[in-house]
């Protein structure tokens, strides 16, 4: 099946509004019937592929009663569903970003390099405290922020295949004391057996390496085109543009060269844990 061309704005945008008609009781049908649409017009609205004018959404957003909030919520997105990257400023840690996790949900292949810590879809719960105190903000519900990260582990499926390339420097950064390192290295070990994940380990004593800019997220879908996910401090940027997407893709290709095997990076993990 062809990939169709939805940016990630525009899947959220159909998820938002697609939300809305659920919630007023109506089914595609009945709905473009009562609006006098084809149905494949309002079924690509709600798939993001665009085909409707303002005006439409607008007509739309009345007729199932979105509430004030809803609708500046729609309109910011549909006025950005025509742009090739998606940068989502948030209050919240990234880890609780509604359209991060939609699309990870979404995505059958997701591809993790970190660099600096452990990726949040493998840190334990101890190891995920432990982080905190560095971070502190007042203003986080830190327990929430645990529990949406918890959350990401119903991603791990045998129909989803997972690649994590972590740096070594990551694995040994002392998070926590020795007692939630230990359970930490456990813990990759675990998941590392697992048939749809590979944990790639970048060692340190090869020296210079790919992706020194810093950690990201491939996602890549059955029925989408592949996109990136930057985290930065308080926003993230979805990239989707072919040149940009063409680098990731190439640090990627030089991490598989540079990284030890699975069976050697179990190894590593094992001699640090004992």
């Amino acid at each position: 099946m062809p990939r169709r061309k939805s940016s990630v704005v525009g899947r959220e945008f159909g998820e938002g509004v697609r939300n809305v008609i659920e919630r007023a009781g109506l089914t595609h049908r009945k709905l473009a019937e009562k609006m006098g649409w084809d149905e494949a017009k309002l079924s690509d609205m709600v798939r993001g592929k665009g085909g409707v004018t303002e005006a439409d959404l607008m007509l739309l957003l009345g007729f199932c009663q979105a509430t004030p909030l809803e609708i500046q919520y729609l309109l910011a997105l549909f006025r950005e569903t025509r742009e090739t990257a998606y940068l989502k400023f948030s209050d919240e840690p990234l880890d609780q970003l509604p359209v991060l996790l939609n699309q990870e949900r979404l995505a059958n292949e997701l591809t993790i390099w970190s660099l600096s810590l452990v990726p949040g879809h493998l840190q334990t719960t101890d190891y995920m405290r432990a982080l905190i105190p560095a971070a502190r903000d007042e203003s986080i519900d830190y327990e929430k922020v645990i529990e949406a990260k918890l959350e990401r582990r119903k991603l791990f499926h045998w129909s989803r295949t997972f690649v994590f390339y972590i740096h070594e420097q990551a694995l040994r950064v002392p998070v926590g004391g020795p007692d939630v390192m230990k359970d930490q290295y456990i813990h990759l070990l675990g998941m590392a057996e697992r048939s749809y994940i590979t944990l790639r380990v970048v060692p340190i004593d090869i020296g210079a390496y790919a992706g020194t800019t810093g950690s990201f997220i491939q996602l890549g879908y059955e029925k989408f085109e592949t996109v990136v996910f930057l985290e930065g401090e308080g926003s993230g940027l979805f990239i989707e543009e072919p040149k940009p997407l063409a680098r990731y893709a190439r640090v990627l290709k030089l991490l598989d060269v540079q990284a030890l095997d699975p069976e050697e990076s179990k190894g590593l993990i094992n001699g640090i844990l004992f």
